[in-house]
């Protein structure tokens, strides 16, 4: 979407919104995301709806739009910033090219173990300090919201990192995948989400990495062989919304806002890995996709590869936040 159609938007978002207020009617939220409803990022978009209604005793009207059904990867931040949409729940990796490279340190392979290890940052004071860095962006970070951990799929078994080489893989916008992907001798090729199911089916690109929750319900698996379960990065999303409108709110309304993400973010965190086990479960049961589960020593050589990848980006991401999520979690790489 040009930015010329984008600032029409939002002078007329900004007209219709004066209009709504002055005749008491609902505020409007337009939450936009990329990912099918029945995800645990969809199930927490359209809870929160439901919760701001109730909460506000219907003066917020929240409209969920899924699966880039308003603006795909790369136009929704951009739609955000001048008000077209009100709010977003982008992944974590679109936030780098934003100029808020902090956040592609959940991108380092194999830097949190489990979500015990993840909470441990996102849900204490060094998530709430990479949230606050998006304010300057025009952006207010309300909640981290959890999806689940990464495996790799192609249309070839993956035992080894050798077996990725020269072979063409989906990521998204982020220099840390990048690295990741050049230590393993892939080749990166960054593609917004809606696009991955044709790229895989027309062979554009070889494999990619998803949680099961993603790959299963935009059907990956239907044009993909494998999955090799790796678990070896994060995929979650940060709850944003537009700086200017959030702080034009009543205050009570604001603050029944904020209750009903608190418990959105409850219910997309508990729901995580439970729609993920059920995602995996109905990959097996489709017979599509062969799933393979690395032994310890496959998996080893996987973390062997891709683990150095924390001090090459470090420059980039701060070596210093690095070593915060290091102590926070407990992570030791010399010891692998």
């Amino acid at each position: 979407m040009k930015p010329s159609v984008l600032m029409l938007g939002l002078a007329l978002c900004i007209g219709a919104t004066s209009a709504v207020i002055a005749a008491d009617e609902p505020i409007v939220i337009k939450f936009s995301h990329v990912v099918a409803a029945d995800t645990p990022k969809g199930k927490a978009a359209d809870f929160f709806a439901q919760r701001a209604a109730e909460l506000t005793g219907d003066k917020v009207k929240v409209e969920v739009y899924p699966n880039s059904a308003l603006y795909k990867d790369k136009e929704e931040l951009e739609a955000l910033q001048i008000g077209a949409v009100q709010m977003l729940a982008p992944s974590l990796a679109k936030f780098g090219p934003l100029g808020v490279k902090d956040f592609e340190a959940f991108d380092l392979p194999y830097i949190f173990t489990d979500y015990d290890d993840l909470h441990r940052v996102t849900q204490g004071e060094i998530g709430q300090s990479i949230l606050k860095k998006l304010e300057p962006k025009g952006i207010v970070g309300l909640a981290f919201w959890d999806n689940g951990f990464k495996s790799f799929s192609a249309n070839f078994p993956i035992k080894t990192p050798e077996d990725m080489k020269g072979k063409k893989f989906r990521i998204q916008s982020s220099k840390v995948l990048e690295e990741q992907m050049r230590a393993l001798k892939a080749l990166p090729q960054v593609m917004a989400f809606s696009e991955v199911y044709q790229a895989l089916d027309t062979g554009v690109v070889d494999g990619t990495e998803n949680p099961p929750s993603n790959m299963f319900t935009q059907k990956m698996h239907e044009v993909q062989t494998d999955l090799t379960l790796t678990q070896h990065g994060y995929l979650g999303y940060a709850v944003i919304v537009n700086k200017k409108f959030w702080a034009g709110l009543p205050e009570d309304v604001r603050g029944q806002l904020e209750q009903a993400m608190k418990e959105s973010t409850e219910l997309a965190n508990r729901i995580a890995k439970e729609e993920n086990d059920q995602a995996l479960a109905g990959i097996e049961a489709s017979g599509k996709t062969k799933v393979y589960t690395p032994t310890a020593e496959e998996k080893l050589a996987f973390k062997l590869k891709l683990v150095p990848v924390h001090d090459k980006m470090a420059s980039r991401v701060g070596k210093e936040l690095i070593e915060s999520i290091y102590q926070a979690t407990g992570f030791k790489p010399d010891s692998l």
